[in-house]
């Protein structure tokens, strides 16, 4: 697939983050073609990439290599079921939360599925996406799937199939319990005193600045910890508190009940 063609199904923040990187990585608009029945979405995805941009799928569909499932789940088998003849010769990348990779098979026809699950940061390129792969996809075809995904961040490849609903439920919801965190901070600024924006800017960047280091450091994540809390300091006083209310448990048990809830979507929409 030297040059391949690639179709998404949907054209949602997804897609729109995935092919604004394929272009900037250098596919031509004539490569790319998107199917959304939603007119306003499709008129935005023509005038901002200058692709394809279908009301609903038709045979021009069967020269894709690569299909990109970018539906909302509750609307995967609807969407899928019009355009099974023209899409079962073709790798089938799914971005859908909780589908099943069975159920694509079962959709499409083709044996030749990978899951992703991407977050909100590869709108900006600095996604995290964890990836599985049936066993029917080559090595050139999980190299190929790297290649269309890396303009949108990392990604992370895990060998069963159950591991992609904990991958949804820590990176893939994790950027909502990041501003979550955040909103938090804010409110806490403005109780101190602080305005709101101050309070914004104050948490953003610590947070930037913080994973940033994370990322660099060879420490761990505690040791990046206890290296700011001194005994008897401002971050011990926090950290106590914090750990007197049970924060990191509640985190935890937060993250176990989005595992759960995408394992139900796979069972509801799959």
């Amino acid at each position: 697939m030297s040059s391949p063609r690639i179709a998404f199904i949907g054209g949602g923040n997804m897609a729109s983050a995935i092919l604004g990187g394929l272009l900037r990585a250098g596919f031509t608009p004539a490569q790319l073609a998107v199917v959304e029945p939603h007119a306003p979405q499709r008129d935005k995805l023509l005038a901002e990439f200058g692709v394809q941009a279908l009301g609903q799928g038709d045979a021009s569909l069967a020269e894709a290599d690569i299909v990109v499932w970018a539906v909302k789940p509750q609307l995967f088998a609807e969407a899928a079921a019009p355009l099974r003849a023209w899409v079962d010769g073709a790798l089938q990348l799914s971005v859908m939360a909780g589908i099943p990779s069975a159920s694509l098979v079962r959709a499409t026809g083709s044996e030749r599925v990978v899951r992703s699950m991407p977050n909100t940061p590869a709108l900006i390129g600095q996604g995290m996406a964890g990836l599985y792969a049936r066993p029917a996809v080559s090595a050139g075809e999980r190299a190929s799937v790297e290649r269309l995904l890396a303009p949108t961040g990392q990604t992370l490849w895990v060998e069963r199939e159950d591991d992609l609903d904990a991958v949804t439920a820590l990176s893939g919801s994790g950027p909502a319990y990041f501003f979550f965190f955040v909103e938090a901070l804010m409110a806490a600024a403005v109780d101190l005193g602080l305005t709101a924006e101050q309070g914004r800017r104050l948490a953003l960047a610590t947070c930037a600045g913080s994973a940033a280091l994370g990322l660099a450091s060879d420490e761990s994540p505690t040791t990046l910890r206890e290296r700011v809390t001194s005994k008897g300091g401002t971050t011990h006083a926090a950290i106590t508190s914090m750990q007197a209310d049970g924060v990191d448990v509640a985190i935890r048990r937060a993250v176990a009940a989005a595992q759960r809830r995408a394992a139900e979507l796979g069972k509801e929409f799959g």
